[in-house]
């Protein structure tokens, strides 16, 4: 018997902890060059490798050998930014912290409406500098892209969806 946590625990045999270790360390220092803070990026790694995808800070805490309160302080932030969503099992009295099963669709289309409003901001900042002046064109051009985007964000989605399907049918 393993002495990780079931959340940890993984049925294939041969698993190699090590690389696991490596690999949530990489993740996560890829993750904090693309603008991810550190702790944030280190406990996503982490519920990453694991099978159920579902951690409590405690288990979070063992597996990246930090305080409690480090996992803290990061899981707040990964709900905030929608990467984590935080759950109670019937009769648990510690809270798991999750990953949503299509994580990327649900972060990109949570984005989506995010440059919806950025965007929105941006008509109103051109009619407020002037569409004739170098702060107007500018504001014009960046509302011109985040229109393009939330035009095209959808047709990815459809090709998204249509991809998965062909591929859970193989």
């Amino acid at each position: 018997m393993s002495s990780r946590p079931q959340s940890q625990r993984d049925p294939a045999e041969g698993r190699d902890e090590e690389a696991v270790r490596n690999y949530i360390e990489n993740l996560a220092l890829t993750l904090t060059q693309i603008g991810l803070q550190r702790m944030p990026a280190r406990v996503f790694s982490a519920l990453t490798v694991s099978d159920s995808g579902r951690m409590t800070s405690a288990e979070l805490a063992e597996t990246l050998s930090v305080s409690p309160a480090a996992i803290s302080g990061a899981v707040r932030y990964l709900e905030q930014v929608g990467f984590v969503a935080k759950e109670r099992l019937p009769g648990e009295r510690r809270d798991h912290y999750t990953l949503f099963d299509d994580l990327w669709y649900a972060s990109f289309l949570k984005r989506d409406r995010m440059m919806r409003l950025w965007r929105d901001a941006t008509i109103e900042g051109v009619a407020a500098v002037g569409a004739d002046t170098p702060a107007g064109r500018r504001l014009t051009r960046m509302a011109d892209f985040l229109d393009f985007m939330v035009k095209e964000i959808p047709a990815l989605f459809e090709r998204w969806h249509a991809e998965q399907e062909r591929r859970d049918d193989a």
